[in-house]
């Protein structure tokens, strides 16, 4: 049996403990959050299409997966949703005809305006276990964590 010191052991273990408080704190967040989205007559995903197009503006429909980080399969699915809610509405580049953005409509627009601010509390409300200092140094030490665990490993 090889030796390791007991550094190494207790260091392997505070990592998988973070990884499991990491996933369990999250997993918590994200049912809360859900359910303040459902109030709202849409999912998880319809809520954060939606807020892409609020907070960024009109985007390319082929685009909004990869920055919603969700299947690029999926995307039509949800602006179907969205279309046929009237919140969103389809229009093409004008410039190039393979691209068709997806864009507001003034239903979304009012949809977003009512609720982004309550959503946004509802967050607020859900992280209220930490304080703001608290807060900013997670900030901090998740990017951190994220642009390590990020780099190539090969």
């Amino acid at each position: 049996m090889v030796y390791q010191d007991k550094k190494q052991v207790d260091e392997k273990d505070i990592s998988l403990k973070l990884f499991v408080v990491l996933n369990r704190a999250m997993q918590s967040i994200k049912k809360q959050i859900e359910e303040d989205i459902k109030r709202y007559g849409l999912n998880q995903t319809e809520f954060a299409v939606l807020e892409l197009l609020y907070h960024k503006g009109d985007q390319p429909i082929q685009k909004i997966g990869s920055k919603v980080l969700i299947a690029s399969s999926s995307i039509t699915y949800v602006v179907d949703k969205l279309e046929k809610k009237k919140l969103i509405r389809r229009k093409p580049c004008p410039n190039d005809r393979r691209i068709t953005y997806a864009v507001l409509t003034e239903d979304g627009k009012e949809l977003m305006r009512t609720i982004f601010p309550e959503h946004k509390e509802a967050i607020h409300d859900i992280l209220g276990g930490v304080d703001i200092d608290e807060k900013k140094m997670m900030i901090d030490q998740l990017k951190k964590l994220g642009t390590y665990a990020n780099k190539d490993r090969s």
